[in-house]
């Protein structure tokens, strides 16, 4: 993917074993929020951080396809489905960095479930020397880390000033005022598999698609 935009450019990576609206609509709110152009979504080859997925790699590209089909603001980018190893953040915002150059302001939307984790992940505390991380509310998790250090790391780069995210070309942490959206993929494959019915969880061409692969069954 060529990027040729001076605008803020930003990703959003995930699993997605199904997505759902819990992933969408808090990234349409951030969207929304910071009058965002495009969201990049990065499908997961192979998690480090999680079991691996139900439904193989094919399967959930072509899941996230049908969610967003109807929607301009997503595009997809399939450089970690087309590596076999471990989908580290750091190495895709690495090898995105070397493309885009270093003035493009990029950044990268987690879960704040994800966030309160983040020093689990590999090279967490370079992930800001090449994005800013845009943070999604979920229903149930603490704003504020418990470890002090990591408390301080937030409050040293969180901002509430959006100009600084386009004219910074990373090094910030933006909090959003996004819905609490709760919903799970994990209790969706729950429900899927006793048989249980998700209309309104999920966009309906992907509820079809489930049914035609047959996921999520016992």
């Amino acid at each position: 993917m060529t990027f040729k935009y001076k605008d803020l450019k930003v990703l959003f990576g995930g699993t997605w074993d199904p997505i759902h609206y819990g992933h969408l609509r808090p990234v349409e709110a951030l969207a929304k929020q910071l009058n965002l152009k495009e969201v990049i979504l990065l499908p997961n080859h192979v998690p480090p951080h999680r079991p691996k997925p139900t439904a193989n790699p094919n399967q959930r590209l072509n899941m996230v396809r049908l969610a967003i089909q109807n929607n301009p603001l997503f595009t997809i980018n399939t450089r970690e489905l087309e590596r076999n190893s471990p989908s580290y953040t750091i190495e895709t915002l690495s090898s995105l960095r070397q493309e885009i150059g270093p003035e493009q302001p990029l950044a990268f939307i987690i879960g704040q479930d994800s966030f309160l984790s983040i020093h689990t992940w590999n090279d967490w505390d370079k992930l800001l020397d090449y994005c800013h991380l845009l943070i999604c509310l979920r229903p149930g998790y603490a704003v504020n880390f418990r470890e002090l250090t990591m408390q301080m790391w937030l409050k040293k780069h969180r901002v509430n000033d959006l100009n600084k995210l386009q004219t910074a070309s990373n090094g910030y942490i933006f909090i959003g005022e996004t819905p609490l959206v709760d919903i799970s993929a994990t209790e969706i494959r729950k429900k899927l598999i006793s048989g249980g019915e998700c209309e309104g969880l999920i966009p309906e061409a992907v509820i079809a698609y489930i049914d035609q692969q047959h996921l999520y069954q016992n």
